[in-house]
């Protein structure tokens, strides 16, 4: 569905009573995290919003398909900004905040009967998901809820979560190689060139922010607000590890090595691959939630 009503499939369409039966029907909830930042020309700033929620609206209805009923919470859009915070339009709060706020959430939830969330994550940067994973743990401890972070296995080391971590939902059999939702990916130089696997073509590049990764997926999930003339005319930014390094540190650093505010090869995305990725997402996803309510009580 391309959509870019945030609420759309959300409670915030439902009356309080329809709300209330799928509590008592022991309906789970999802809840995505992003946040509002640059992301280039030629995407808007709601990218860490659309795509989760378009991401949880997949994964809403392949759990519907298995027979597993859930709702989807309104995103969470007032997150934790690094990398991008020295970018107009790049906004943040305190991760104390965002844990709090979580955790009254959390309380809510909680009061009207829910047992189950699942938490995703719509933006890469560290101390957002740090702070995610912190709010899951808090909101737990006060409400005795199984709130759980569907993160993948690279973005977990990353955070030095350990994969046994009991609030973090990974798909049974599948930890060495995790969901591959926030992959760094390698692609091959020059658009709309090579993808990863193709040989002949080295070196290859890093394409994490704003690139073809992303680019696909916001033409798959809301491609009116792709400023497509824009991207078509963008050059691979063929950046490194090592330049990656650099602009994880944020702020400055980021501006620096990035200018633009993209980090990859936004003219070699499709609308076809976004949703191809959307939709394996999805399925990963829903195997972690699966297998995770098969564990529970």
């Amino acid at each position: 569905m391309d959509t870019t009503d945030i609420f759309a499939d959300t409670i915030a369409e439902m009356t309080w009573y329809e709300v209330d039966q799928a509590a008592r029907d022991g309906a789970i909830l999802l809840w995505s995290f992003g946040v509002i930042e640059q992301h280039g020309p030629h995407l808007p700033t709601g990218t860490d919003v659309y795509i989760p929620q378009a991401r949880v609206r997949e994964v809403r209805r392949e759990l519907a398909a298995r027979g597993v009923q859930a709702l989807i919470v309104p995103p969470y859009y007032w997150g934790v900004n690094v990398v991008s915070g020295a970018f107009p339009a790049s906004y943040k709060v305190r991760p104390e905040t965002m844990r709090e706020l979580m955790a009254d959430v959390f309380a809510s939830l909680h009061g009207d009967g829910f047992g189950r969330v699942f938490c995703f994550s719509g933006h890469g940067d560290a101390m957002h998901n740090r702070t995610i994973h912190e709010g899951i743990r808090l909101g737990a401890q006060r409400t005795g809820m199984d709130i759980s972070f569907v993160a993948d296995a690279a973005l977990a080391a990353r955070l030095g979560i350990p994969l046994d971590d009991p609030h973090l939902a990974l798909p049974e059999g599948t930890q060495a190689e995790g969901l591959k939702f926030f992959q760094v990916n390698i692609s091959s130089p020059s658009s709309p060139g090579g993808s990863p696997g193709d040989e002949g073509a080295p070196p290859r590049y890093v394409d994490v922010h704003a690139g073809r990764w992303e680019s696909s997926m916001m033409l798959a999930a809301c491609a009116r607000l792709v400023r497509d003339d824009v991207r078509r005319t963008l050059k691979s930014t063929d950046l490194g590890p090592e330049d990656l390094a650099v602009w994880r540190q944020g702020f400055e650093h980021a501006r620096r090595t990035t200018p633009l505010g993209y980090f990859g090869d936004p003219a070699a995305a499709s609308a076809e691959e976004g949703r191809r990725t959307l939709q394996a997402a999805a399925v990963t996803a829903a195997d972690a939630i699966v297998a995770r309510l098969a564990r529970s009580p």
